[in-house]
Parts: C-alpha cells; structure tokens; sequence
C-alpha cells in the first residue's frame, strides 16, 4: 500500500494510512517481545543521515532494523560530504544507489524535501525543524496501547509550537481526536500547519483550539503533552524563552483541569521546567512507552516502504 512512497509528514498520509502503521507497529512489537525471527529486511540496508545527536532516534533505529535481518548505516554530519563539498541532490542520487532507504534527521525540513526529491529509495523524516513523523507514530501507539483507542480523545499541548505540535496537528484530527493548544504569544504554530489542520478538524468533525491559556488548553484532556522549549540550535535563545514560558510548566495542579483519565507524555530529552518529577515519574507518565515505541514504529515504516509489510 505504501511501497515506495516517501515518509517526510504526516500531513501526506491518510487515516487508513496511518492507521495500518500504528497496526503494523503493535504487531512488530507483540513478535518482538515474544523473542519471535522475523528478519524480511534481509539483503535490504538504510542510510541514516544524521545532522542532529539523538539517543532514541539512533538506537531504536538500529536496533530495529538489525532485529529485522537489515543493515542500518550511520553517518554523521562529520562522517560524509552533506551540504558541505557535495550537493544535498548529489548526496541522494549516490546513497540511493547503496541503500534500500535513506533517513535522515536534519535542521531545515527543505533538506528532506531535497532529499526525497532526488533520491530513487524511499526517505524517512527522522527529524527536521517543520516535522517529527516517527516521534508522532510512537506516541499514538502508545495511546492507543492505553487508551484503547484513539477517536474521541483530547490531547493537550502545552508548550513551543514546533515541530513535534506539527506532527500531532498533522495527524490528530484524521485519527479523530481532538485538539487544544496552549503555546505563549509569539510561540505559536506555523500558520500553514494551523490552516491544514483546521481543515482536517473541519473534515473529520474535531475540535481544534488554541490559546495562550495552559489551564484551557488542559481542561478536560486525555492527554497532556510538552516537549523542550529550548530546541538544538535556539541555545543563544534560551534565556528569553525561559522567561516567556513561565507559567507553562505541567505540574499536577496544572493537571486537575484535565479529565480524570488523564495521562502525560513528553518525547524526551525532558528537562524540569518543562514538567515537574511528580509529574514526570508518576503513574500518569508514559514516556518511557513511547520513547520504546520509537524501534516499532520505524520498523513498522521502514517494512511498509519497502512493501515488506505484508511478508
């Protein structure tokens, strides 16, 4: 179904899409934790480009891809020529010559947008500064591991409109859940991605709100969701943003607003201001779920690009 296709946002796949990754991605993990030998990537290899660091982005993926009977190969920003004495466009046309798959975690989203363009394999958005696909993958599977299910609920963000928010306002309203983001002046969703998603919530009958109000944007939500305020690269702006969040740091008095179910997740790296420890390691937490989800659900697109999702 998805064979060949590229994996740069959410925002190009549709409910059933989605849907058969989520699938696909708790099938991997019930065969993976039953210790099953499943290995159809075989004779298949994936470059992985990596202009940003990352734990849990760079492991799972190997891992993964090595439980699959793949080969995962990394090259850091210092391993090839990237964008420095070699083309974004000349560096796609001679990985894709090697490598069955191309991922790549970069700065600037117009790179995986260049990259896709000129590559002959598949690329896979591991991270850019528009969109965080994979992390999104791994945090609805975790929802729907608790929960259940998806439609119906609310998911609360509470924090920076940026890549991570993108991917959830991508997929959120299609998977039928409901939206309400909190993010100070100034720290606001990128007008395209709010103006798709008020379509996707018109389309499909969801609710999307945003404010600068923290205790509205939680009021009776499933799931409360924060990330970093300070993102790689914003380091000379972390003074300011510091001070411009005060007052968004999720706590549990922040979280009486929610529904009575509520649970909290955060993508990790997390850093206190962000989210208190009585939060963070409670039995409301499921951070470390999602942040195990990350193998499956690469696994889950890496098998599906390939048409591999079927074997």
């Amino acid at each position: 179904m998805l064979k060949g296709r590229h994996f740069k946002t959410l925002q190009d796949y549709s409910t059933e899409e989605i849907t058969h990754l989520l699938d696909l991605s708790i099938e991997l993990k019930k065969r993976m934790k039953a210790k099953e030998k499943y290995r159809p990537m075989e004779g298949y290899s994936m470059a992985m480009i990596f202009q940003k660091r990352s734990t849990r982005t760079r492991v799972s993926t190997e891992t993964g891809i090595s439980y699959l009977g793949g080969h995962a190969l990394f090259l850091g920003k210092d391993d090839i020529q990237l964008g420095k004495n070699e083309t974004l466009k000349d560096t796609a046309l001679v990985l894709s010559r090697f490598n069955d798959l191309i991922l790549a975690r970069v700065f600037d989203h117009s790179d995986i947008e260049e990259l896709a363009e000129h590559s002959s394999s598949p690329v896979i958005n591991a991270l850019s500064d528009k969109f965080h696909p994979l992390q999104i993958l791994a945090d609805f599977m975790a929802i729907k591991e608790h929960f259940g299910r998806l439609g119906g609920l609310t998911i609360a963000w509470v924090g920076d409109g940026n890549n991570v928010l993108h991917s959830i306002m991508a997929a959120a309203p299609k998977m039928g859940m409901n939206l309400r983001i909190a993010t100070p002046t100034g720290y606001e969703p990128m007008q395209d991605v709010t103006d798709r998603c008020k379509e996707d919530a018109e389309k499909h009958g969801t609710q999307l709100v945003l404010t600068t109000d923290p205790k509205e944007a939680v009021r009776g939500a499933n799931v409360i969701v924060t990330d970093t305020w300070v993102s790689m690269g914003q380091d000379d702006e972390k003074e300011r943003r510091l001070r411009d969040f005060a007052g968004y740091q999720v706590t549990m008095g922040l979280a009486e607003e929610a529904s009575d179910d509520w649970i909290f997740m955060h993508c990790l790296p997390r850093k206190q201001n962000e989210v208190d420890d009585e939060v963070f390691y409670s039995d409301r937490s499921i951070v470390f779920d999602e942040a195990e989800n990350r193998m499956y659900t690469v696994m889950a697109v890496a098998l599906a690009l390939l048409g591999l999702d079927n074997s």
